[in-house]
């Protein structure tokens, strides 16, 4: 028996197949409301192997047949196991040059099902994924998909974290790019935080229940050892998303024995330690009147800031190391140096001092970047402009005023206007 379903836009086919075919009057009649929902629904499709369209009625059309099968095939998924056949073993090629917002109608509604989920409209962008990567792109696209928001939540804490510096991890042109390709301290901190931000995001999409393979941790059992609280509620399962992020982001480099192999290694795990290594206990009381007669507390994640300030500490104190004689091995530079843990960012080289432009070395410069005249800190005019001085300028920011709350539960406020003073390295 074979049931499939248009998944919106793309107009993409997906099969979900038995592994073994049943006779029976219940898989009559399940193939029979299959066939009927479809045909209900096929006509205004209008999908033919040798040309690709998408109608005005698609999206309304597929959302019917997605909303009409789903909770069948549920049922039918938890009675008996299906998988999904992969559209490279067809006798076609789906067509795929259709627009993707019917997908994304349907994808909010069930969020890392593979019944809405296509690995090549994740993984289009990534062709040169090779390995362990590519596997994961095509099997499990709804990790890839946790993959890329974790990228971008570390991108955005390194942003965050060096807003000040000469170097602010921006990412336009290619300068980050040419970053990456050093071995400097800089690029320790994204290997870092990027690893860290995808532990963090499969990890809190299991929780969410946004992903079909993970979801609670319930390792932890018992109660305290003075009685006062006990296990329970929804855990983080932080092993099943460091996992999936070591096997991700380490694919492209494990086999190799050169130091920068070495290096992006080892500050990958301190990313994805910095998450693991510092789980919080969160509790929560049950009982009459807000009494806490009951005490049930679990494991959940830092939060991702924390883990950013503690990458940046590390950052700030990370070890210059080379390459042992046989190219296994890490060992610092100096004699007195103790030896890096695995918590610990390691670098070679040192870094450039970024404040002139350098299309050689990924350096942007300081030039028109915003300073504080007052600070004597990094972010100062001082150290950031590099000793070049500074220019001063009025401008006129739109800004939030006169807030107030109204029941319930909106807060309005006006807009007013402001002339600031705005300080510009030269």
């Amino acid at each position: 028996m074979l049931f499939y379903l248009f998944t919106g836009g793309d107009n993409r086919r997906v099969y979900l197949g038995t592994r073994s075919v049943r006779s029976g009057w219940i898989w009559r009649r399940i193939a029979g409301w299959g066939v009927h929902l479809a045909a209900r629904t096929h006509s205004p499709i209008r999908v033919r192997q040798s040309e690709a369209r998408c109608d005005r009625a698609a999206p309304r059309a597929s959302m019917r047949l997605c909303e009409g099968l789903y909770f069948l095939i549920l049922w039918v998924q938890l009675s008996h196991p299906l998988h999904l056949v992969s559209a490279s073993r067809l006798p076609f090629s789906p067509p795929t040059d259709c627009r993707a917002e019917t997908l994304n109608q349907i994808s909010h509604r069930a969020v890392g099902s593979p019944l809405v989920m296509d690995h090549r409209s994740i993984c289009r962008k990534t062709r040169r994924l090779i390995g362990k990567q590519a596997e994961i792109c095509r099997k499990e696209p709804e990790i890839v998909h946790e993959v890329i928001k974790g990228a971008k939540l570390g991108t955005g804490e390194c942003q965050f974290q060096f807003k000040e510096r000469r170097w602010n991890c921006s990412t336009a042109d290619k300068f980050f790019g040419r970053i990456l390709n050093q071995d400097i301290r800089e690029t320790a901190f994204v290997y870092a935080v990027t690893s860290a931000g995808v532990t963090f995001a499969v990890t809190q999409s299991c929780s969410m229940g946004e992903l079909l393979q993970c979801g609670c941790d319930y390792q932890m059992k018992g109660e305290s050892p003075d009685g006062s609280w006990e296990w329970g509620g929804c855990g983080d399962d932080i092993d099943f998303g460091y996992t999936k992020s070591r096997e991700f982001m380490d694919a492209q480099t494990r086999h190799r024995s050169d130091i920068r192999t070495l290096l992006t290694l080892h500050n990958n795990e301190a990313g994805r330690l910095a998450v693991k290594n510092f789980m919080r206990t969160e509790c929560k009381c049950h009982g009459l009147s807000g009494s806490c007669a009951v005490k049930t507390c679990w494991k959940k994640m830092p939060i991702f800031r924390e883990v950013g300030v503690r990458l940046k500490e590390r950052f700030n104190g990370a070890f210059q190391v080379m390459g042992s004689n046989n190219g296994k091995y890490l060992i610092p530079v100096g004699d007195t140096i103790k030896a890096p843990t695995a918590e610990d960012l390691v670098y070679t080289n040192e870094s450039p001092n970024f404040c002139k432009r350098n299309r050689k070395t990924g350096s942007q410069g300081t030039k028109g970047r915003a300073c504080n005249a007052t600070s004597m800190g990094i972010g100062g005019c001082d150290l950031l402009c590099c000793g070049r001085g500074y220019k001063e300028r009025q401008v006129v920011v739109e800004e939030n005023c006169k807030c107030r709350f109204h029941w319930c539960c909106v807060v309005k406020c006006s807009k007013c206007t402001a002339v600031k003073t705005v300080h510009e390295c030269l």
